[in-house]
């Protein structure tokens, strides 16, 4: 007997592609439990409307599930949502096929009542997906009642009901074999792929959507099945990697054991890769040893360099560390990036300057300076701004400000004593420093706005590899180098 089809939907459409990772693991696990796991990748197809109907023509599938990585640029000077897109690519699933549709990934998960409702869908899976998603399928498929299923998002009355997630033991899980998607096109076009080796963040910083989606509590892959997806990707053809955890270093222990594995299977000589880290724990040993394993350049999150800032912001370091972690980068030869998330709570002139001052002076590679703070629900952010009264009248945020419960629409927190003009007050701070990168697509090769970066899609085409940043970085060293590292 044939297996029943389940359509895998990948809808971000952003260029430089930014491969599916989640899908390609997300396969593998329905593929497991007895289905057949098809991938359709509207991100290479232009005219979405005429692939789905191309491919739903026959209407042979059991079920569609649609992954939804970002509600929306994150960016203050476009804000642009990403909802009236999916909504589209939704529209178009359900004129071709009655299969049963689930809403699900990274987007979704940080506000799925909220995305169910704007697209008028009746299910979604929040977090992880590998137990709930096959789960939900057997039980459709079998007639079954579903509605206990864990991490299960659905409409009930008037409104929706959620259950709580089932976390995976990540530890226990096969290697991802990595076949489902198509990697090497990613490689070409996107200039890297992605793996993950832990999920989860036990950090309190206050406008952090990722403990909520993925659980405070630090999952752990095994290392060697992380090397062995990276020998998998490796025979793909793809040589440059991000590793996509909240915080690689966070704890210091695994990220140590990680590279030791990788190091020991002499893959450190073969692959190219970048990361999410946090500035402590940081130490010359870990540094020396990523740079064994591969790793060529680090983005920090540092949010700020004003010390009364960052603990306001619930970080758990000082600008004295930012100094330090700066310095170990240097001296093992590793590129670094420090992101700065400006004008949240607190912020005021003083502040900002005191940090554009504080980066120029320990100089990273490069340094990312967004202004405003996107607010999310179930954050402590959101709890502040609901403090601050009503939405409509607060004089902190900007975006789409109205009574909109859910902020589905980009809404960010500026503090009003930044004062009047604060994006033209940053840039005169920052001044001619080319070391600065400005989510503003008048920036030209200083924009890092991912979201149809055009300067980034040529740099690709031309034989560029790497972090977004770093390829940045490379093209204002050495416009006319196609150097992969």
């Amino acid at each position: 007997m044939a297996r029943q089809t389940v359509l895998l939907v990948n809808s971000n459409l952003m260029q430089p592609p930014v491969a599916p990772l989640a899908l390609d693991y997300l396969a593998q696990a329905v593929e497991e439990t007895g289905f057949r796991a098809e991938v359709l990748d509207l991100c290479f197809s232009p005219d979405y409307a005429g692939t789905i109907g191309e491919r739903l023509a026959g209407d042979d599938v059991a079920a569609v599930a649609v992954t939804f990585r970002n509600i929306d640029d994150s960016s203050l000077v476009t804000s642009r949502s990403f909802l009236p897109q999916l909504k589209s690519i939704v529209d178009c699933l359900r004129a071709k096929t009655d299969a049963p549709l689930v809403l699900g990934g990274s987007g979704f998960s940080v506000m799925p009542e909220a995305v169910l409702g704007y697209c008028q869908v009746e299910l979604g899976v929040w977090g992880e997906g590998e137990y709930s998603l096959p789960l939900l399928l057997q039980r459709i498929a079998g007639g079954d009642d579903f509605y206990d299923v864990p991490a299960l998002v659905y409409r009930s009355g008037d409104g929706f009901g959620r259950n709580a997630p089932h976390y995976l033991d990540l530890g226990t899980l096969p290697v991802p074999h990595r076949t489902f998607v198509d990697n090497r096109r990613y490689f070409d076009e996107g200039g890297m792929n992605c793996l993950e080796t832990k999920r989860g963040c036990p950090m309190e910083c206050i406008y952090c959507v990722d403990p909520v989606c993925k659980g405070k509590k630090t999952r752990l892959r095994d290392p060697a099945s992380v090397a062995s997806e990276i020998e998998a990707l490796l025979s793909q053809g793809v040589d440059h990697l991000h590793l996509c955890d909240s915080e690689f270093n966070i704890p210091l222990s695994h990220a140590e054991e990680v590279c030791s594995e990788i190091v020991s299977r002499g893959l450190g000589d073969r692959v190219r890769w970048y990361t999410y880290a946090s500035p402590v724990p940081f130490s010359r040993d870990l540094a020396s040893l990523m740079k064994r394993a591969g790793c060529v350049g680090i983005n920090f999150g540092v949010d700020s360099g004003c010390d009364r800032i960052l603990k306001t912001l619930g970080r758990d370091f000082t600008v004295d560390d930012l100094r330090s972690t700066a310095g170990i980068c240097r001296e093992t030869g590793l590129i670094c990036m420090y992101d700065l998330l400006l004008g949240g709570p607190g912020e005021t002139r003083e502040s900002l300057k005191e940090t554009v001052e504080a980066m120029k002076d320990i100089a990273p590679d490069r340094v990312g300076a967004a202004l405003g703070v996107r607010v999310y629900l179930r954050t402590r952010l959101a709890d502040m701004v609901h403090a601050e009264g009503p939405l409509s009248s607060n004089p902190n945020l900007h975006g789409v400000v109205g009574e909109d419960p859910d902020f589905a629409m980009p809404l960010f927190y500026v503090s009003r004593d930044l004062g009047e003009e604060p994006l033209q007050y940053l840039a005169r701070l920052v001044g001619d420093d080319e070391r600065f990168f400005l989510h503003n697509p008048e920036a030209g090769d200083q924009n890092y706005n991912y979201d149809d970066n055009m300067v980034l899609v040529n740099a690709i085409r031309k034989g560029y590899r790497g972090a977004f940043w770093d390829i940045l970085r490379r093209l204002a060293e050495a416009p006319s180098s196609q150097g992969t590292t």
